[in-house]
């Protein structure tokens, strides 16, 4: 088999050629022009960043993107999904108020935001997921899947339960609807925190199989009859409603690996990593930590898991940078992400990502 081909560029730059004009000579040299753009829809998932964090990618990058997938013929569109989570970013409103203040206005990026999931996380296709051994039928937002053709722009940085996050994390867990996530994040079925409760009823509205249930203005799940779809969560005014969170590090990486699958199988796919600003955790968090290890620079692949294992291999060469969160973590492991984040493996998922089909680990590593 053929080495995957992942093209890497520094982060040096000169008086003939700035960052964003380097980003766009290594999606070219990566050989993104070999895709039939020509009047197609084209996602580009990007992680907007949670108000607060400011370690999220500069939308010059996204820029960049827009403007060569508008220069090869096709329509791009900048997309995310809705987050599981109570925060800025769990409707479409409130996440379209992030990315416009985060920067990711169609005057800035030259393109339009939409939210893939819909105004409460519930817009969502079901994707079936070709030999998947924990999700048989992956819950994707469905401008994601309207879309022709899906680009990841992807921050690489840590993660405190993969490990870190990169074009998986950013095309698995990113592309999912919030009862997508639930389903990644849980083995389980939601509950109902009775003191945010107000006893509205959405959740019995939404349900298709009468799990909910009011008593003394408070609702409850039945799980007997609940089938853990997670439309509960999306609709709820008050997030009363939460997932179980009970599933393991090693198989939340497998569930990602698998809905990566989803979102990308059948279809053009191409991938950029922009190892910088590394912080230890994600960019979901309403803040952000100092770096890990110094910038490493841009990669480029078809092949998202290599991809994800060449920038990985790359951050786990470079120094630690003093008074960051490694630099305080016991150096156990022999690897950054995992001395980081000893509860993680990132390994995981990259195994898995190899076992059911949508990349490979021996790859080429091409400097332009």
């Amino acid at each position: 088999m053929e080495k995957a081909k992942v093209y890497y560029a520094d982060m040096r730059t000169s008086f003939n050629e700035n960052l964003p004009q380097k980003l766009e000579r290594l999606m070219e040299r990566a050989g993104i022009g070999k895709i039939d753009f020509q009047n197609k829809y084209v996602a580009i998932k990007i992680h907007f960043g949670e108000p607060g964090n400011l370690a999220y990618l500069r939308p010059n990058y996204a820029a960049v993107v827009a403007k060569t997938v508008k220069k090869l013929g096709g329509k791009p569109f900048l997309t995310d999904c809705n987050t599981l989570y109570v925060g800025g970013r769990k409707n479409a409103l409130d996440h379209l108020d992030a990315a416009y203040q985060n920067g990711f206005s169609p005057f800035a990026t030259d393109c339009h935001v939409l939210i893939a999931d819909g105004l409460k996380g519930t817009d969502e296709a079901l994707v079936p997921v070709e030999g998947g051994e924990y999700v048989k039928e992956a819950k994707i937002g469905q401008a994601i899947m309207d879309a022709d053709i899906i680009i990841s722009l992807n921050h690489f940085k840590g993660h405190e339960a993969t490990g870190f996050g990169g074009a998986l994390k950013n095309l698995g867990m990113g592309c999912g609807s919030r009862a997508g996530k639930m389903e990644m994040h849980s083995a389980g079925k939601p509950y109902v925190d009775t003191e945010q409760c107000i006893g509205c009823g959405r959740c019995i509205k939404i349900c298709a199989h009468d799990a909910p249930s009011i008593r003394d203005k408070k609702a409850s799940i039945d799980h007997e009859k609940c089938v853990g779809c997670g439309r509960c969560i999306g609709v709820c005014p008050a997030d009363a409603v939460q997932p179980a969170g009970d599933e393991s590090n090693d198989i939340l990486n497998r569930k990602i690996a698998e809905y990566s699958k989803a979102v990308i199988q059948g279809r053009p796919n191409f991938h950029i990593n922009l190892v910088i600003d590394v912080s230890p955790n994600c960019d979901c968090h309403a803040e952000n930590d100092i770096p890990i290890v110094p910038d490493v620079g841009m990669f480029a692949s078809f092949d998202p898991v290599a991809l994800d294992l060449a920038c990985a291999d790359a951050v786990n060469k470079q120094p630690v940078i003093a008074n960051s969160q490694l630099d305080r973590m016991p150096h156990t492991h022999g690897d950054h992400f995992c001395d980081s984040a000893p509860s993680t493996n990132w390994k995981t998922g990259i195994e898995h990502g190899v076992k059911i089909g949508i990349g490979t680990t021996d790859y080429e590593l091409i400097q332009i």
